[in-house]
């Protein structure tokens, strides 16, 4: 007897996977069709609504709503510009001073970026915008992985304890925002979006209590899980480090059936996972422990979710180090980034989420926002409000030619100086992954990396700290080793023992980090960090030679 084949929808983006899901994707086409007359209307309908703001009527908009009257008036502005009206709202005024709408509550930056949090008031509606976006996610994937629906995702998520503002308003990051959202708490049952972690482990303020529970959830559930995921790579691999630490307590528990009560207290955590562990799972528990209680963890992943297709984590960017590590890990299995968003906004998609890591790119919808775009020049002390750079519409960014979406693009911490040489992130980031590349051989990765400055000694010197992945047969490299181009004096590489930056990134979540945004700073100037960072070092090696230096650096 034939077999019926699953019933495909056509849609300009490909054979969707449900009718739900053409109708999203159909959604993605229309939006995208004609950017430009979508990008008019989003800024009709911003400038309409908020007219009789304080911040418009400053600049004389008089209710004009065309594009041309707002870049005619309409200053370009850093944060820093808006920080005193972001203040007045922050300490209670509640006049429409950016707004028209109320301003519901503020979303914090990461920090990890200019190394202090900034304020971001947002109105209830952009909840409804970021839902969007989310919808549109897995009509894509299922255009490209088959029988999602047929499992579940592991997915770690988590929230921050948010604080208050003087004026009463929420602050806190955006996942926490949307996870404590009813967006998120009361979702529809969606057959292709289903979580092993049940929600109360979610929005657990405990780190601790919330990763030991939908790690506890993931495994009984191992054979369901058809996708693992995180926000940023990093998280993911933070997840991995923390089975590879407790995998016997939680072994322990999947064998009895019973829930530690020393481990995790929280009532709502303890009643969500006790519907799920009903009865003890000895044989389960036993192969994760065969797994997990050995040194070579190469394709853990596989081994410990024997059905997973992809891994859901954002690779690009600065999280591209942590590709190699990632593959090592799961074994191989393909990497989807799916999209692209921050706090101030979420922006668009990956059209084609299974494509490799380094070819990735994101469709910006136009309907999210009104974006400008700046060319990008490698000089940013060019940019003067005297004499900005043009700013460019979506619709007219050219193929080929790069942009930034804000003025202050470039992470003000990633910047290393030694007399009169600088070196960026990309920079940094390229002599890293050469570097790590000589390692390999030798069985051994960088796991983790980042980077100072030694001005005290003359000459001075770039230093920079790894913590290195040992593969199996593994070995720390020698003494000496020439891996990098520094300035002035021999570079220095710190090899910090393992775990080093699990702790800088407990330090920065008590000092009110969130474990979702968090992304280990790249360049560190902050004295306990630097302090917390030679305190683990377990070797050090100098570049046998000082570095040669050569007038002309191409990008």
């Amino acid at each position: 007897m034939a077999v019926e084949e699953e019933k495909r929808f056509p849609t300009p983006l490909g054979a969707a996977a449900c009718e739900r899901d053409a109708e999203k994707l159909e959604f993605i086409e229309e939006t995208t069709r004609d950017a430009d007359r979508v990008q008019e209307r989003v800024l009709g309908e911003i400038l309409g609504r908020n007219a009789e703001t304080e911040y418009l009527r400053r600049y004389g908009l008089g209710g004009a709503t065309d594009r041309a009257a707002f870049k005619r008036k309409l200053p370009v502005v850093s944060y820093e510009d808006l920080q005193p009206e972001i203040q007045r709202i922050a300490n209670g005024d509640r006049s429409p001073i950016l707004c028209a709408h109320p301003i519901s509550e503020f979303l914090t930056s990461s920090g990890t970026s200019a190394g202090e949090r900034k304020l971001m008031p947002t109105i209830e509606e952009e909840l409804d915008r970021r839902q969007l976006l989310y919808s549109l996610l897995m009509p894509v994937m299922n255009l490209y992985v088959s029988g999602l629906d047929k499992g579940k995702g592991l997915y770690f998520l988590f929230i921050k304890s948010e604080t208050t503002t003087p004026g009463g308003l929420p602050a806190r990051p955006v996942l926490t925002s949307y996870y404590k959202s009813d967006h998120f708490r009361r979702r529809p049952f969606d057959p292709y979006n289903v979580y092993t972690s049940p929600t109360a482990a979610i929005l657990c303020p405990d780190p601790f209590q919330s990763m030991y529970a939908q790690m506890l959830c993931g495994l009984l559930l191992s054979a369901d899980v058809l996708r693992i995921g995180a926000v940023f790579a990093s998280g993911l691999l933070r997840a991995l480090r923390f089975l590879r630490l407790h995998w016997p307590q939680l072994c322990h528990d999947l064998s009895t059936g019973t829930l530690n009560p020393t481990v995790v207290t929280d009532p709502s955590v303890r009643e969500a996972v006790g519907e799920l562990l009903t009865k003890p799972e000895p044989e389960l528990a036993q192969r994760i422990a065969a797994e997990c209680s050995g040194d070579n963890w190469e394709g853990i992943v596989r081994r410990v979710w024997p059905n997973t297709k992809y891994l859901d984590v954002i690779v690009t960017g600065a999280m591209a180090q942590y590709i190699p590590t990632l593959e090592y890990l799961s074994g191989g299995l393909p990497m989807a980034c799916t999209m692209y968003a921050s706090s101030e906004c979420y922006f668009g998609l990956n059209l084609r989420p299974m494509c490799d890591p380094a070819d990735v790119s994101y469709t910006i919808m136009p309907n999210m926002a009104y974006f400008e775009f700046l060319p990008h020049i490698s000089d940013a002390s060019s940019f003067s409000h005297d004499h900005p750079r043009q700013l460019i519409d979506l619709a007219d960014v050219e193929v080929g030619k790069d942009y930034e979406l804000f003025r202050f693009v470039r992470r003000k911490n990633v910047l290393l100086s030694v007399d009169a040489d600088k070196t960026d992130e990309a920079e940094l980031q390229r002599a890293v992954g050469r570097a790590a590349g000589l390692l390999r051989p030798l069985g051994a990765d960088v796991a983790e990396y980042t980077s100072r400055t030694e001005t005290k000694e003359i000459p001075g010197h770039y230093i920079i700290y790894w913590e290195l992945l040992l593969k199996e047969s593994g070995k720390w490299p020698e003494k000496e080793c020439r891996v990098a181009d520094g300035s002035v004096g021999p570079l220095e590489i710190r090899v910090v023992r393992s775990g080093t930056f699990e702790e800088l990134m407990d330090y920065a979540i008590s000092r009110g980090a969130s474990i979702n945004q968090y992304k280990v700073p790249r360049c560190v100037t902050f004295g306990p960090i630097i302090e917390l960072l030679d305190s683990r070092v377990v070797s050090a090696h100098f570049s046998p030679a000082c570095p040669t230096w050569t007038p002309h650096r191409t990008n």
